[in-house]
């Protein structure tokens, strides 16, 4: 008798993901440029808990999309199958019920869409955000940089545009029910929106590319994607706050998740009916994402800079000072740094000073007073033992209060060494951030 092993597979290894170019724009990638045979991270939406599919010997299934349009192809293949019974897996019935509508079956069908769709598909929306990579030397790693302008002249430049839509963009509704199942594979924990909510908006990322073989046609292809959610804010704004998140996996590890970020936040920037930039539960890889970018972000601000720390805060190249990092270097080898009371950081910062700061950036409370935390870190002298102090009793404040419901369960005693040992972890995860930030 054959044991049920044999007929089980592993889910996100049968799953197989493409994003299908046509063959005028495959011709065009170069050979780390791979698109297509990629996994899920998540299907326990979809096959359960277990993340199993039983039945089967050699199974294969393929869930392929047109790299612009997201038009849907699905297709099982398997050497045997049992007998259909209550404990077989019926994988196209489940399949469809998170699929688009207008999902193909039929191979030659969906390969005359990518080729149509190639050349006619274009983003919905509002373009808010573009940026230039080139293709020949795109690397891998945490903390791309992103440079913005290339030569335009130059045939393997390659353009990214971040496009922001609402429910009331013609065509965008059929658009996200394509894109919507990449949230159930790629978010612990994400579920659907519901459509019914008229105020979603969303910011698209998609890669342009220019044809090799015809340098004057363009064509586009999904990237990732973020949904965001406004609320009301007295007495007539509103808090938008970003509910998901994602860029696909061929595309990770390359800045493309800190450039959508950021168009979002310039976005929020731009818009006075948009108080503030909120995030929903984030998980500790976006976490991290928005940490170092809200921070190369103020330190890439003059104004606030020489406003917090002094005149000296501010170098000839966009400020560099502080003894975590890179700081300037002084006579004798040794990073400078600002001793307490240099401007309106202190410590302790100025409270009146970081809520116009914080209120003129749009960042929400909690994040504005971590990234001041981390950059007073970043410069504050070490041998200021005042300032080491103050320094302790402005985070020890922040977290009391963060945690005030669970510290009031314990005695005296326990209670300053829980908030002790909560700096230290606090302390210890900003030098991580940034020994990120250069």
């Amino acid at each position: 008798m054959t044991s049920a092993t044999a007929w089980t597979a592993d889910a996100n290894e049968a799953l197989s993901l493409s994003l299908v170019r046509a063959p005028e724009d495959k011709a065009s990638l170069w050979s780390r440029e791979v698109y297509e045979g990629f996994h899920p991270t998540f299907t326990y939406p979809i096959f359960g808990e277990e993340e199993k599919i039983y039945g089967y010997k050699d199974l294969s299934v393929q869930l392929k999309f047109a790299s612009g349009s997201l038009a849907q192809h699905l297709t099982v293949r398997y050497s045997e199958r049992l007998p259909s019974s209550s404990a077989v897996d019926e994988i196209e019935p489940t399949l469809s019920k998170f699929l688009a509508p207008d999902h193909l079956t039929d191979e030659k069908e969906f390969l005359e869409r990518v080729e149509h769709d190639a050349t006619h598909f274009k983003p919905y929306g509002e373009k808010i955000y573009s940026y230039t990579r080139a293709a020949t030397t795109l690397p891998k790693g945490k903390n791309i940089s992103i440079p913005q302008v290339l030569g335009p002249d130059d045939e393997e430049t390659v353009d990214f545009e971040v496009y922001h839509s609402t429910w009331k963009t013609p065509g965008f509704r059929e658009y996200h029910r394509r894109m919507q199942l990449f949230v159930l594979l790629y978010i612990e924990g994400g579920s659907l929106i519901s459509e019914d909510e008229e105020t979603w908006e969303f910011a698209v990322l998609y890669e342009k590319r220019r044809r090799r073989s015809s340098p004057d046609v363009f064509t586009y292809h999904f990237v990732g994607y973020s949904t965001l959610y406004p609320f009301y804010c007295f007495p007539e704004r509103v808090r938008l706050r970003i509910s998901q998140f994602l860029i696909l996996p061929p595309y990770q590890q390359d800045g493309h998740g800190s450039a959508l970020y950021t168009a979002i936040y310039q976005h929020v920037l731009a818009h006075p009916r948009i108080a503030e930039l909120t995030v929903e539960d984030p998980a500790e890889a976006f976490e991290d994402l928005r940490d170092r970018n809200d921070l190369k972000m103020l330190l890439a601000n003059e104004k606030f800079m020489r406003e917090g720390f002094g005149p000296e805060a501010i170098s000839s190249n966009g400020g560099k000072v502080g003894g975590v990092g890179n700081g300037r270097k002084a006579r004798g080898g040794k990073a400078r740094s600002i001793r307490a009371g240099a401007g309106k950081m202190g410590p302790p910062a100025e409270r009146s000073w970081l809520e116009k700061w914080r209120t003129d950036l749009k960042i929400a409370g909690r994040q504005f007073h971590r990234l001041v935390e981390m950059l007073i870190l970043r410069n504050m002298d070490i041998t200021d033992e005042r300032a080491q102090r103050a320094y302790r009793l402005q985070v020890k404040e922040r977290l009391y209060r963060f945690n005030y419901e669970i510290l009031m369960q314990l005695d005296k005693q326990e209670r300053q060494q829980k908030l002790e040992e909560t700096f230290q972890g606090v302390v210890a995860d900003y030098r991580r951030i940034l020994g990120h930030v250069h």
